[in-house]
């Protein structure tokens, strides 16, 4: 049996400037962070010719080719494997939907399966790539490379976005002491939606190629901030960082209707209030997790627990996309 697991990840400065719609004309850059929100992925053998494959469904196909579950159909596909005699089954400690990055650490995860599976050594960037090639060129899905890239290195990192499709990775140089304030400080809150970001991400990319000057200033602004976070995260300035956390998200929801409602905007008002100094919606928005950087942690627990919202609790991961056990 191998088991691979895979972390989620909160987005920390600059989302949304890792389409390839905005960076391939003026390059992207943001910062992201692993956390201890997985998804496994297991296989082992079987003493039936089919393949077997577990997730919100159970699929028993004769190939993969026959697969539904398209990122399953094509990882089969992009490694040349047809699945035979194997049992596949996925798990996840977040659902999907909830702007966490499931799919990428999905994909990653399951790539980092199958290559244990054949006996391949991958290194993380290779494993993000074949990722990308997977959910963007081969599905055509309207997103980022952030998830899969910080999904398979793990840790606090920045990623830059050049032109060509190049991504750069570099460890953010953080003190033990701004990591440990971030951990303690950085609260995130379930609303209770899950969503497709589809939508809203493919409105972006249309907007983008068609050089909407709204929507490529916006994401000029963000990539900028996303600048200026690493600098605060890397002096330590976590007061600074808390307010350009708050500048974010008034800029990242003036990019789509769907962004934000009347409910995600009451409960950030009432965080604001009572103990955050700056927050965001993790994602690419109209549901999932708010994240505050709170400096009262208590008088924020309670007021957003007392409107119904339950926290989840995390700590940052540095092992990014690794295999667990392999028989």
């Amino acid at each position: 049996m191998i088991i691979a697991r895979s972390p989620l990840r909160i987005s920390l400065g600059g989302g949304g400037t890792d389409l390839p719609s905005y960076y391939e004309e003026h390059g992207g850059f943001l910062v992201a962070a692993a956390v201890d929100k997985y998804v496994f992925i297991t296989l082992h053998k079987t003493f039936v010719p089919d393949l077997i494959v577990k997730y919100s469904e159970l699929e028993r196909v004769s190939g993969a080719s026959h697969l539904k579950h398209p990122i399953i159909r094509e990882a089969f596909a992009m490694m040349g494997m047809d699945g035979g005699s194997m049992e596949m089954t996925s798990m996840a400690d977040i659902p999907a939907g909830t702007g966490l990055g499931s799919s990428g650490s999905f994909t990653t995860a399951l790539l980092k399966g199958l290559h244990a599976w054949e006996r391949n050594i991958i290194h993380p960037h290779q494993l993000a790539e074949e990722a990308c090639t997977i959910e963007i060129d081969r599905l055509g899905e309207p997103i980022g490379k952030q998830d899969q890239f910080i999904a398979a290195y793990g840790g606090i990192t920045s990623f830059t976005f050049h032109r060509d499709g190049r991504v750069e990775a570099r460890k953010v140089n953080v003190s033990n002491e701004t990591l440990y304030d971030l951990e303690d400080n950085l609260l995130l809150f379930f609303t209770g939606y899950s969503r497709s970001a589809s939508s809203i991400l493919l409105d972006q990319k249309t907007r983008s190629q068609k050089g909407d000057s709204e929507m490529i200033y916006n994401l000029h602004y963000i990539k900028e901030l996303g600048n200026r976070s690493l600098v605060a995260l890397e002096r330590g300035n976590l007061s600074d960082y808390a307010k350009l956390m708050h500048e974010h998200w008034l800029h990242k929801r003036k990019r789509s209707s769907g962004m934000s409602n009347d409910r995600i905007n009451g409960w950030y008002d009432l965080a604001m209030n009572h103990g955050a100094m700056g927050g965001k919606l993790i994602g690419a928005g109209g549901g999932g997790f708010l994240m505050f950087y709170a400096e009262d942690r208590a008088r924020l627990r309670k007021a957003m627990g007392e409107a119904g919202l339950q926290e989840v609790r995390f700590r940052f991961d540095f092992e990014g996309t690794k295999i667990l056990a392999m028989d």
